[in-house]
C-alpha cells in the first residue's frame, strides 16, 4: 500500500500551477495592447445628461428599501452621483495600498523578471486609474468621500504587516467586487456616458490584475510557511470586514437631504444589498475557498462581514 504524504501533495500541486514568467509574459502583451490614458479615451468636456444616472439603480445602496420608495426619481439619481463619488474615492484609497504592496512584494526580486516588470506595468495602470477616478469626482461636482479615519489608519497598519498572500487576497477584494459592479454598469444605456467610459476601462484593464494576483496567490498558498497562511485567513477576514464597510460613506446620505442613521439603518436592514454584495464577492470568495484562504476563524470574520454567505 503507498502512503501518500503531504510534501507528494504539494509536490502535484506545484506541477498544475501556470509558470510565473510565462503568465506575466502574456500579461505584459495584454498590456501592450490594450491600456487606455483616460486623459484622452474620454470625452471630459461634454455635459452630462439630464434624467440619466451615475451608477445602475439596482446597485444604489438604498435601493428598494422603504426610504428608496419614498424619494422622489431626482434625488435618487442624485443619491448615485454621491455614490458614483464615494466609490471612486474608496478606489483611490485602496489602488494606493495596493501600490505600496506591489513595491514590496517585489523589492526583493530581480527587477528583469517579466514578472516583477508586470508590477511595475500594474503600478502604472493604478496610477492612471486613481487619476481617472480624482477627475471624475472633481467633474461631478461632488466632494471627495475619504474613509473614516479609523479605516486609514487599518489600512496604514495592514500594509506594513501584510504577508505577501495577505496582499494578494487584498488585492482581489478590492478589485473583483467593484469589477462585478461595473461590468453590469459599462453596457447599461441608463447611465451616463463618462461614467460607462471611466468603468469600460477599468474592467479591461483589471482583468490582467485579477489573473496576475490570482495565480500568485494560488502560488502562495501552496509555498507559504504555515504560519503565513493562517496570518493570511485572519487578516483577510478582518480586510473584508473593513472593506464593506467602508464600501459607501454615510456622508453621501446627508448630501442629498436624508437622514444618515434612518438611511445606513436601512442598508443594513436590505436584503436586496446584502444580494448585491454577496453576489459581486462570489467568484471571489468560490476561488478563495478552493485555495484554502476561508477557513477556521478566517471564515468567520469573512461571513460577518456580509460578503459570505
Amino acid at each position: 500500500m503507498t502512503t501518500v504524504t503531504e510534501a507528494d501533495v504539494l509536490r502535484d500541486a506545484l506541477g498544475l500551477l501556470k509558470d510565473r514568467e510565462q503568465v506575466a509574459e502574456r500579461l505584459l502583451d495584454a498590456s501592450a495592447k490594450h491600456s487606455f490614458d483616460p486623459d484622452k479615451e474620454l470625452d471630459w468636456e461634454a455635459p452630462y445628461e439630464d434624467g440619466k444616472w451615475f451608477w445602475p439603480p439596482e446597485l444604489v445602496s438604498l435601493y428598494d428599501t422603504p426610504l428608496w420608495r419614498r424619494m422622489s426619481e431626482e434625488q435618487r439619481i442624485l443619491l448615485s452621483r454621491h455614490e458614483a463619488a464615494a466609490l471612486a474615492s474608496l478606489g483611490i484609497w485602496f489602488e494606493l495600498i495596493l501600490m505600496q504592496l506591489l513595491v514590496r512584494h517585489v523589492y526583493d526580486k530581480a527587477a528583469t523578471s517579466a514578472h516583477v516588470r508586470y508590477a511595475l506595468t500594474e503600478i502604472e495602470d493604478e496610477c492612471r486609474h486613481s487619476k481617472m477616478f480624482a477627475r471624475l469626482i472633481a467633474h461631478g461636482g461632488t466632494p471627495w468621500y475619504p474613509v473614516s479615519r479609523t479605516h486609514q489608519h487599518l489600512g496604514r497598519l495592514f500594509k506594513t504587516i501584510s504577508t505577501t498572500p495577505g496582499s494578494f487576497t487584498a488585492t482581489l477584494l478590492g478589485e473583483e467586487v467593484l469589477d462585478w459592479m461595473q461590468r453590469l454598469t459599462f453596457p447599461d444605456e441608463r447611465v451616463q456616458p463618462l461614467i460607462r467610459g471611466v468603468t469600460r476601462i477599468h474592467v479591461i484593464e483589471e482583468s490582467r490584475h485579477v489573473r496576475y494576483a490570482r495565480e500568485e496567490l494560488r502560488r502562495q498558498m501552496l509555498t507559504a510557511p504555515r504560519w503565513s497562511r493562517e496570518f493570511t485567513r485572519i487578516t483577510s477576514g478582518e480586510f473584508a470586514r473593513v472593506f464593506s464597510v467602508a464600501f459607501v460613506s454615510p456622508e453621501v446620505y446627508a448630501h442629498v437631504g436624508l437622514d444618515k442613521r434612518e438611511a445606513m439603518a436601512q442598508v443594513k436592514a436590505s436584503g436586496h444589498r446584502r444580494e448585491v454584495m454577496q453576489s459581486g464577492a462570489k467568484k471571489l470568495t468560490d476561488f478563495l475557498d478552493d485555495i484554502g484562504v476561508l477557513r477556521g476563524a478566517g471564515r468567520r470574520l469573512w461571513q460577518s462581514s456580509g460578503l459570505l454567505a
